[in-house]
């Protein structure tokens, strides 16, 4: 599969850990350098804004989608490749699905679990099979994690919803796997059996 783009979930705050912001400029800086579009929020703040400015330093392109009533709230970032401002929080998911080969999901808060749960369960109603990547700094998503493995244990789940991401633990695994998945054999990664 050919990885041109990648949706990037994350916070519009920077949180507590140093590591958070750390993994932001580190993922915008790799994805820049290997030619892979970010599709994002469109915010200017948090690790939102981490990602897109190492993006764009690094030489990337960065697509922004941003909705109108949050123009001022995320700060929006004006200095992205290409923006576009949406009516409403469905319209602003449904754009990033559509731009995007792979997503990726970083460290953040309800937003970003909203998005991430939803773009889970997209797959499992095979609406799409694309990718989902979960980086896991500095063990953020652990409750992430044991709220999914609780809906299995208490029969809410099908153990089979495992599959539907994949778990790295920083982004240096996360572009390993991003490589595999882009070279035409698949490469030693295959991102869906990662």
């Amino acid at each position: 599969m050919s990885i041109s783009s990648a949706a990037v979930f994350c916070g519009s705050r920077f949180g507590v850990r140093p590591e958070f912001h750390d993994a932001a400029t580190e993922l915008g800086t790799c994805l820049g350098q290997a030619g892979i579009r970010l599709v994002y929020g469109g915010g200017h703040v948090g690790l939102m804004g981490a990602v897109a400015d190492a993006t764009l330093k690094a030489g990337g392109r960065v697509t922004g989608i941003i909705p109108a009533f949050l123009h001022d709230r995320e700060v929006m970032h004006e200095g992205v490749t290409d923006l576009t401002v949406t009516t409403s929080m469905h319209e602003r998911k449904a754009l990033m699905f559509s731009k995007s080969d792979v997503f990726v999901v970083m460290p953040g808060g309800l937003g970003t679990f909203d998005e991430t749960i939803e773009i889970m369960t997209w797959r499992q109603l095979k609406q799409h099979d694309k990718p989902i990547f979960i980086v896991n700094i500095a063990g953020w998503a652990g409750p992430l994690l044991a709220m999914i493995e609780s809906a299995i244990e208490n029969g809410f789940a099908s153990p089979s919803v495992r599959r539907l991401f994949h778990v790295v633990d920083d982004v240096p695994a996360l572009m390993r796997a991003l490589h595999g998945a882009a070279t035409p054999d698949g490469g030693n990664v295959n991102v869906d059996h990662f």
